[in-house]
């Protein structure tokens, strides 16, 4: 009887590892990991990158075209770089605009792309040259909550309650 139980442990055994084979290499070719042959690569600068990450999206019109290959910063203007590889059958007008966009409030980022209405299209190596950097969401939340005011308000704001308290009247 224990040999016969040795047998059905390993063959479970197999049948976990067949499993757990076929959920990575799905995840890998859903996730982009490889990527399409002829895409061809152009770039954006924005001046704030946000939680923008290589393998993120980059769509026109909702539709995924392309995916973010890289993100460096660019030293002497300290704007950050975007590589973007786009499907070679989808053709981008010069004077196309590209925005980075949250996926969600807790989501993360990807690059949308709006198509300008130029004739000629980006070649490879090419740049969007109209961009629309990342919003800081919490930091407009935060502002809101908390708005700063100018001048002399927002300094004699911590100041007065410090002023009017009930022990000064003793």
């Amino acid at each position: 009887m224990a040999l016969r139980e040795q047998w059905a442990e390993t063959a479970m055994g197999v049948v976990v590892l067949a499993l757990a084979a076929g959920f990575l290499t799905y995840s890998l070719s859903v996730g982009g990991v490889h990527s399409k042959r002829g895409e061809y690569e152009i770039s954006a600068k924005f001046g704030e990158a946000g939680s923008l990450s290589p393998g993120a999206a980059v769509s026109v019109a909702g539709v995924k075209v392309g995916t973010v290959s890289q993100i460096t910063l660019e030293p002497k203007t300290f704007l950050a770089v975007a590589k973007l590889s786009i499907d070679p059958t989808v053709k981008l007008p010069t004077d196309s605009t590209a925005k980075i966009t949250s996926d969600g409030i807790l989501g993360g980022a990807h690059v949308s792309i709006a198509p300008g209405a130029a004739m000629d299209d980006l070649k490879p190596g090419g740049q969007i040259e109209n961009t629309q950097g990342a919003v800081d969401l919490f930091g407009l939340i935060g502002s809101v909550i908390r708005p700063q005011g100018g001048g002399s308000d927002a300094a004699a704001a911590p100041a007065a309650p410090a002023a009017s308290a009930p022990a000064a009247s003793y």
